[in-house]
C-alpha cells in the first residue's frame, strides 16, 4: 500500500504539475492575443489615416504604411509583378514623377493577365495611399523575367525604374485607370495566437484525463490485489 501511496501522490503532482504548465501557456498565448490585436488596431488606424504630403527621405522604420497622397504624371514606364488575387494576373508598378520632380513608384493595383501589355500613361494624376516596403522575397523567389517580376522588392525595382527606392500602394486613382486598386490591409498579418492558446488548453485537458486515468487504473489495480 505504501507503494502505492508513492505513486498516487507523485502521479498526482506529475499530472497537477503538467497541467498548470499548459493552462499557463495558454493563458499567456491569450494575453499575446491582446497584445497583438492592439497592434493591428494601430496599424489598421495608420493604414486609414488622412493623407500626408510624401516625406521627403521615407525611412522604412518610421514611415511604413504611412498614409499619404501624390500627384504627378505616369510617364509609362512600369513593371508587372505576377499576383494572383482575383485570378491570374499582375500589380502594375508605375513609375510616377511627381509635381515636384521626384521619381517614386506607384503600385497601381491588379489587371487581369490579357491586361499586362498596356502601358499606363497619364498627363496628371492623384494617388492616394500607403508608403511601403513589402517583404516577400525568399530563396524561392525566381528571378525576374523581362519586365515580369514574382515579387515587390523595392530596391531592386528602384534600381531597374531609376526611381528614389519608394513606393506607395494606391488605396485609390484620380482619375481612375484599368488597373483595381489592392490596398494595403491589416489581412495579411499573421495573428495565430488564439489557435495556439486552444491547442495549451487542449493539451491540459487531455493531460487531465491521462493523469485521471492513470490514477484509476492504480486503485483498480490495489483494489484486486
Amino acid at each position: 500500500m505504501g507503494s502505492f501511496s508513492r505513486k498516487f501522490w507523485f502521479s498526482l503532482i506529475f499530472g497537477l504539475g503538467g497541467f498548470s504548465i499548459l493552462i499557463g501557456l495558454g493563458v499567456w498565448q491569450m494575453e499575446r492575443l491582446i497584445w497583438k490585436e492592439a497592434i493591428l488596431d494601430e496599424i489598421g488606424a495608420r493604414i486609414a489615416a488622412p493623407p500626408v504630403a510624401l516625406p521627403e527621405n521615407p525611412d522604412p522604420s518610421t514611415d511604413t504604411r504611412l498614409s499619404v497622397h501624390v500627384e504627378g504624371e505616369l510617364p509609362g514606364q512600369q513593371l508587372f509583378v505576377f499576383a494572383p488575387l482575383d485570378g491570374a494576373g499582375y500589380r502594375i508598378i508605375a513609375v510616377m514623377v511627381t509635381d515636384d520632380q521626384r521619381r517614386i513608384m506607384v503600385d497601381l493595383g491588379f489587371v487581369p493577365q490579357d491586361r499586362k501589355t498596356a502601358p499606363y500613361v497619364a498627363d496628371e494624376v492623384t494617388v492616394t495611399g500607403n508608403v511601403h516596403w513589402p517583404v516577400e522575397v525568399d530563396g524561392f523567389t525566381p528571378a525576374p523575367e523581362g519586365d515580369v517580376w514574382y515579387a515587390r522588392d523595392v530596391p531592386a525595382m528602384a534600381e531597374a525604374l531609376k526611381t528614389e527606392p519608394v513606393l506607395v500602394i494606391a488605396r485609390s486613382v484620380s482619375p481612375a485607370l484599368p488597373p483595381i486598386p489592392a490596398p494595403i490591409t491589416v489581412e495579411g498579418i499573421a495573428n495565430n495566437h488564439f489557435g495556439y492558446a486552444m491547442t495549451w488548453f487542449t493539451l491540459a485537458i487531455i493531460w487531465v484525463v491521462m493523469t485521471g486515468g492513470f490514477i484509476w487504473r492504480g486503485v483498480h489495480t490495489v483494489k484486486k490485489d
